[in-house]
């Protein structure tokens, strides 16, 4: 796996099943191979100006990315992914489509209140 690659992942829902879910694999963790991943949702609404990332029909990267519906990469949705049970890629962002999602995040935690 490659930074910048969108997965499935295994995620709880809210009624306790586990549901192959699109996953941004933005940065290898140091150790043990496990990566920072963030949810990919079709929920739109949820959406946050500056922060996260819109990837509809006219982004240049939603071809690549393998989804099939526009969604919103939402910075505020991070796990912690262990390499061994990544499903499969489906697609890939961009390395300056990673940057800037890397860069909004950095920003938040930086960010003094």
């Amino acid at each position: 796996m490659n930074q910048g690659d969108i997965i499935l992942f295994p995620i709880q829902q809210a009624d306790g099943k586990l549901k192959p879910r699109p996953v941004l694999l933005l940065k290898q963790l140091p150790g043990h191979g496990d990566w920072l991943g963030c949810g990919i949702s079709t929920q739109l609404h949820e959406f946050i100006q500056g922060f996260d990332l819109i990837l509809d029909l006219s982004h240049t990267d939603f071809k690549a990315s393998g989804l099939k519906l526009p969604g919103v990469i939402r910075l505020g949705f991070l796990s912690s992914i262990p390499s061994q049970k990544i499903l499969g890629a489906i697609g890939n962002l961009s390395d300056p489509t990673v940057k800037e999602l890397l860069k909004n995040l950095s920003n938040y935690l930086l960010k003094e209140k």
